[in-house]
């Protein structure tokens, strides 16, 4: 009973590559699920690329990486914890050295100064994301509350930006803007850690700014970039033959007409079947939202599930370790131990196994 992931291992790293040689100072990025491959491995193919760097989500993932260093092909470098430290939050059993914390306000950073030892940190910034960071008045404020207690080192600064700019605005600017005021406020600029900017504005910025070193962080790109390098596949576990207007399933539904009800691996717990909310924008994608949600008042709704080359309905919502989708009459169905191709989202799927080929 397996969803299985295959990687076309050579075509996937070097995609890696070609990423790593445009953005000289890439930092990866494993968090959350790992992109479906799992943050060990992601943390052993940074290794493998030699970043020197390697950013995480949280504080508990980045202990995870470290307890994995001295294993054969751990990753080596420094680890930037990317979620803001929390004023109070229960201390991580992390280094001193090798790990960089994030902090988005004064009051967190005099607080990881007090620490028993120094705190190496990456100031987050207030970028038009207006998600959290600093703004440009608190920068002058850093400095005094880094030298509190045993103190903490500013190693350097981070901006996430927007990925869409409607109101025609720059990032690239945004970001030298942001450059020019920690320069000003006599603060460290020579690190600046960026998501979300093409390598055309580095450059620009790299000219603008040379006594700087931009490091974009990248995650979806750099592992999901080369999607026809990665194959999914779900294991049929049972085939069963339904005439039409015979019932089946929890809430006994008729099938719409003769087929075969398929059971194949994958399931909530895998992620399969769960939506994340999606930004729509323009006429045609809501026409195909109103399409879809009309659609499923009438209990249809496409699985990500494929049978040579078709598409199937989910026979009823999946469970939480197995689908069952619908396969109509007229074609030779798939038999046990056979595979579906499934198309899923990377980012919120966990399989089974991660097979590279």
């Amino acid at each position: 009973m397996t969803l299985s992931l295959y990687v076309d291992t050579d075509r996937w790293r070097a995609h890696q590559r070609a990423l790593l040689a445009e953005f000289p100072g890439l930092v990866p990025v494993a968090k959350g699920y790992g992109y479906g491959f799992g943050n060990r491995r992601l943390a052993q193919e940074a290794a493998l690329l030699g970043t020197g760097c390697l950013a995480v989500g949280t504080a508990a993932e980045a202990a995870e990486v470290l307890r994995e260093r001295e294993q054969p092909h751990g990753f080596p470098g420094e680890v930037l914890v990317l979620t803001p430290y929390r004023v109070g939050e229960e201390a991580a059993e992390l280094p001193g050295e090798g790990v960089l914390r994030t902090v988005a306000s004064v009051e967190a950073l005099r607080a990881l100064s007090q620490a028993p030892e120094p705190t190496r940190v990456v100031v987050e910034c207030m970028t038009s994301m207006r998600r959290h960071g600093v703004a440009p008045a608190e920068l002058a404020h850093l400095a005094e509350a880094a030298a509190g207690g045993s103190g903490s080192v500013i190693e350097g600064f981070a901006l996430h930006l927007p990925l869409d700019r409607p109101d025609g605005s720059d990032s690239a600017a945004e970001v030298s803007d942001w450059v020019q005021a920690i320069e000003t406020a006599q603060l460290p600029a020579e690190h600046i850690y960026l998501s979300h900017l093409g390598s055309g504005g580095i450059a620009w910025l790299n000219v603008r700014h040379p006594a700087s070193t931009f490091h974009s962080r990248i995650g979806t790109r750099l592992w999901l970039g080369e999607l026809e390098a990665l194959q999914a596949g779900a294991t049929v576990l049972d085939v069963t033959a339904v005439a039409r207007g015979e019932r089946y399933g929890y809430r006994q539904h008729k099938a719409p007409s003769a087929g075969h009800l398929l059971v194949v691996s994958g399931g909530t717990a895998h992620g399969v079947g769960l939506e994340a909310p999606r930004y729509v924008r323009g006429l045609l994608p809501r026409a195909k939202a109103i399409a879809r949600a009309g659609l499923a008042t009438l209990n249809r709704t496409l699985s990500p599930y494929q049978w040579n080359g078709r598409q199937l309905w989910y026979a009823e919502p999946p469970h939480m370790q197995v689908s069952i989708v619908f396969l109509p009459g007229g074609g030779k169905p798939p038999a046990i131990g056979d595979e579906l191709a499934v198309t899923v989202r990377h980012t919120t799927t966990r399989f089974d196994r991660v097979t590279d080929r």
